[in-house]
């Protein structure tokens, strides 16, 4: 497999092992600068490019294994007789779990922050920092504009949510590039003292800017496990089965709808006059056709059922 393969950017996994590298790269800095520099804030970064890291591996196996099942087919028969509705269901429990990481970290990073505060703060190696937060400042910034342009042809939800951890991971580098640049400035002059502040201080503001923002992601995700009609999706397929049920001239219908991750799951229940039920079975195949084609949508991520009754209990 060459690299050009291995890191396609017009591939959902070509686009996460990219990331997954990079990310590799960011947190073992982080992880070593921190120590070196004595800095808790980019201790921080390591650690919060690392738990990415590993997010970020969950997600890749959770797209394989969603890709493997609707696109390739290809899948051990053992998976696919435990998981016969599929794989959809794993994504918003990943985006969920990132986002709830995300923010029990930055939380307790935001508590050891507030306490050095009021210890006194820390003293740094203003060098090694100020490098790290620039090398991390870059890499952040290449990898937001890589992997937005990426997603505006792939459109999956965990891209998404990978870019903004990148971009969160932006942030927080550059807010640190400013601190530890004002703690150059600093330094000889009388304001010196508030030098080993600096550090704890741009952690705090960091952290209270990275705990709202997987908030939307992990009441989304909640919303899919919890099976919650989308309200945009349901009226859409109410107007569409109305229209064809009125020109067919059917007596009732049932529409149930949900979504997880990137599934659609449709479930429809049309009501046929009793004098109008005994139709070859091509008939209504077509009939489902139709519908189908009225909902759109099509693909390998859309669970559509359609069926047809005389009794409206097998609607209900």
């Amino acid at each position: 497999m060459t690299p050009r393969t291995f890191y396609d950017l017009n591939d959902e996994q070509g686009v996460f092992r990219l990331s997954i590298s990079m990310t590799i790269v960011v947190a073992v800095m982080g992880i070593v600068m921190g120590i070196l520099s004595g800095s808790a804030s980019i201790m921080f970064d390591g650690v919060y490019s690392m738990l990415d890291t590993v997010m970020s591996l969950l997600a890749l196996f959770v797209v394989k294994l969603i890709q493997a099942d609707t696109q390739s087919g290809y899948l051990s028969e053992r998976l696919r007789k435990r998981f016969s509705m599929g794989f959809w269901h794993l994504e918003p429990m990943v985006l969920g779990l990132n986002g709830t990481l995300l923010m029990a970290v930055a939380l307790y990073a935001l508590v050891n922050a507030l306490g050095s505060l009021f210890e006194g703060g820390t003293e740094l190696h203003m060098g090694a920092a100020v490098a790290y937060s620039m090398a991390t400042l870059i890499i952040c910034a290449a990898m937001v504009r890589i992997a937005s342009r990426a997603n505006r042809t792939i459109g999956s939800a965990l891209i998404a949510l990978d870019i903004k951890g990148w971009l969160i991971a932006g942030c927080i580098s550059g807010a640190l590039v400013l601190s530890f640049g004002a703690a150059l400035l600093l330094r000889g002059t009388p304001a010196g003292w508030l030098v080993p502040y600096v550090d704890p201080a741009a952690l705090v503001v960091v952290c209270l800017a990275i705990i709202p923002m997987p908030v939307r992601t992990i009441r989304t995700a909640l919303a899919d496990v919890l099976l919650v009609t989308p309200a945009d999706l349901h009226a859409h397929v109410l107007k569409v089965t109305s229209e064809f049920v009125e020109r067919h001239g059917f007596t009732d219908f049932r529409a149930y709808v949900a979504r997880t991750g990137r599934s659609r799951e449709i479930t429809i229940f049309i009501v046929a006059p009793e004098d109008r039920a005994t139709r070859p079975l091509l008939e209504w195949d077509l009939l489902r056709d139709e519908l189908g084609d009225a909902i759109g949508d099509k693909g390998p991520d859309r669970w559509l059922t359609i069926t047809f009754t005389s009794d409206l209990r097998w609607a209900e």
